[in-house]
């Protein structure tokens, strides 16, 4: 799945700056806005007249058919998943807050309390995460505000240290705190701020990074469930090239691979909804097809394929970009160089103590030689079946957190060509630590990959003049692995199928 760029361009401040005269007055709900927008929204109007003031939210009040919260039951995560007790995670972050001299953290991420208390839920769509606060003490104990109704089917998963408590006691809740209260001033509202007060103080939210260091059990259920989310895409591809060119809509292929998806009893949901765009539709990085652009894929276009699904042992995100009959000379010189781009972060070997911004420029170099960029960032983080978009890092210019061992990303290097074609190729990778290599510094430790997403590239557009022996040493390697890892997994047709495209190049 695409890392979108920031958006807008242009900032809200500088937006009312440019629409309200002196002296305006704009309201909003603190309940919607973190700390750390309202006070960089200040500090931007500061000296334009214009003030900030909060207020009831406003659409409430003409929402006549606004649903009533969701209320399913949350489940336990198993412990063969998380590889972790919630007790001995909040007894180790507890830990963390004692030397920081905080007496609590005020967690407000939904992801993050789910993780750290192994449950899982259906509030929001294609994310299996449930709404609510938690307050985790430095001597590991939890206060958990979230509706009673969706505990019921817990059936005591939640340790003795885990009090729950209704969500509706949980600003005055806030009051009763002795600070330090750590908050993480990039999502929590503004409202649990000033509930605080002086108790405040600002910090990391302190599951973040616990979060993002996957354990062994965490990793391993990813690449089980993309071993076998991969046999899905496979089935997908090999009847997708059976399919004579302009018989195929959009949707058609959105609809088969989710079929071919929820054969797998392990499956929850799609990880976000499915992105199926073909000629000029393949070049909107944010498209979502519907019934009004549901487009047929007509020979020469390029299918731009970006899914994946929510499993009870891992998440999974895959790009591929499939063409359609014939596939012209640009299109096949643009891909290449993605590919170029993807094996080249693949490949990659680097120090410890690198950020994603200190090596996804890597990814891009093909295109620049060639005077060619994409818009968005080269790879996200990737959560343990939660949050198909996780932070902290990232493979991005803009971020600075230290990528380290057991953090999964994507990496998912594009191209797209306004009105007439899109390209994009992902693969889920996993931080590991790197073995040493005869003539290299004993006393510098290295990183580097392992790949989870086993599927095929597209031969059909690939220009092999431009690929160097090592770069298409590794796509031979990989697509060996492809055909022993997904081959068992799939028909006798599909195997068939599969080992035609992955033969060496």
């Amino acid at each position: 799945m695409y890392t979108p760029v920031p958006w807008p361009d242009i900032s809200l401040a500088t937006w009312l700056k440019q629409h309200l005269p002196d002296g305006g007055q704009v309201g909003y709900d603190p309940w919607l806005h973190t700390v750390d927008q309202i006070e960089q929204a200040k500090g931007a109007l500061s000296g334009s007249g214009i003030t900030l003031v909060q207020c009831d939210n406003l659409v409430d009040r003409i929402w006549a058919d606004q649903p009533a919260p969701p209320m399913r039951p949350v489940r336990a995560h198993l412990m063969e998943f998380a590889g972790e007790t919630a007790a001995d995670k909040c007894a180790r972050l507890a830990s963390g807050l004692r030397d920081a001299g905080h007496q609590s953290a005020v967690i407000t991420l939904p992801d993050s309390i789910m993780w750290l208390l192994n449950i899982r839920g259906t509030d929001i769509a294609r994310n299996p995460v449930a709404h609510g606060f938690a307050i985790l003490h430095d001597d590991g104990r939890v206060d958990l505000f979230i509706a009673p109704q969706k505990l019921g089917g817990l059936d005591g998963h939640l340790d003795a240290s885990v009090t729950a408590r209704d969500p509706a006691d949980f600003l005055t809740h806030l009051g009763t705190l002795d600070g330090p209260v750590r908050i993480d001033p990039a999502n929590v509202p503004q409202k649990v701020a000033d509930a605080l007060g002086d108790a405040a103080t600002c910090g990391d939210d302190p599951c973040a990074l616990p979060k993002a260091r996957k354990n062994s059990a965490e990793i391993e259920g990813a690449a089980q469930a993309h071993l076998r989310d991969g046999a899905a895409m496979v089935n997908l591809l090999a009847w997708l090239d059976a399919q004579p060119p302009g018989t195929v809509n959009e949707t058609d292929v959105v609809t088969r691979l989710e079929a071919y998806r929820c054969q797998d009893n392990a499956l929850q949901d799609i990880s976000f909804e499915t992105i199926s765009g073909t000629g000029p539709n393949g070049a909107i990085m944010h498209y979502r097809v519907s019934q009004d652009t549901d487009a047929r894929l007509e020979n020469g276009h390029l299918l731009v394929l970006d899914s994946g699904g929510q499993y009870l042992d891992g998440t999974t995100d895959i790009t591929r970009t499939i063409p359609i009959g014939t596939p012209g000379r640009d299109e096949c010189l643009a891909y290449t160089r993605v590919l170029q781009g993807l094996i080249a972060i693949s490949r990659l070997r680097w120090p410890v103590g690198l950020a994603g911004r200190d090596i996804e420029a890597i990814g891009r170099v093909p295109l620049w030689l060639a005077g060619q960029d994409f818009n968005h960032g080269l790879g996200h983080g990737v959560g343990a079946y939660l949050s198909v978009h996780e932070g902290p890092q990232r493979l991005s210019r803009v971020s600075h957190v230290p990528l380290e061992p057991g953090m999964i990303l994507s990496n998912e290097p594009g191209y797209y060509r306004e009105g007439a074609f899109g390209i994009r190729l992902e693969n889920l990778i996993v931080v590991q630590g790197a073995p040493l290599l005869a003539g290299g510094d004993d006393e510098r430790t290295m990183l580097d990959w392992r790949t989870l997403t086993f599927v095929p590239f597209d031969r059909r557009l690939i220009v092999l003049d431009m690929l160097s022996g090592p770069e298409r040493d590794w796509l031979n390697a990989y697509h060996a692995k492809v055909a022993q890892r997904i081959g068992p997994r799939v028909g006798k047709a599909e195997k068939l199928w599969l080992d035609g495209v992955t033969a060496p190049l």
